[in-house]
């Protein structure tokens, strides 16, 4: 007789063992609530990226992952030099966009965000 699939909860807590990080469990409790890909929308990746953080077998960088979980699940906010009090995962986005001429706000986010500010994860890009 076929087992049944475990939850996401089961399946990050068997992998993760007693000192399940509180950023999993958000994750894994959000993939249990919803599904697996309407967490990995939440958190801006892709549900076998969920998937394998969940299973600890993922090959990527994991305070990434973590930092976009803290932001969108669990409420973490970063001071923006540019845009002032932002949830982590609004900042990571912030820090993804080009250069924009035609939006003074933009252009100031891609300097701040390449000219030292501590919560940038591009540091050391001349902008």
């Amino acid at each position: 007789m076929k087992q049944p699939a475990k939850t996401p909860i089961e399946k990050a807590a068997e992998a993760w063992g007693v000192e399940l990080p509180a950023w999993v469990e958000a994750l894994a409790e959000e993939a249990t609530r919803t599904s697996q890909s309407t967490a990995a929308s939440r958190i801006g990746y892709s549900a076998p990226v969920v998937s394998a953080v969940l299973s600890r077998s993922y090959k990527g960088d994991y305070a990434a992952v973590e930092a976009r979980v803290s932001g969108a699940l669990m409420g973490a906010t970063v001071d923006c030099p540019v845009l002032g009090e932002i949830a982590r995962d609004h900042c990571l986005d912030q820090q993804r966009l080009g250069f924009a001429a035609t939006s003074s706000v933009r252009a100031r986010l891609y300097r701040a965000c390449r000219a030292g500010c501590r919560h940038s994860r591009i540091k050391g890009e001349a902008g």
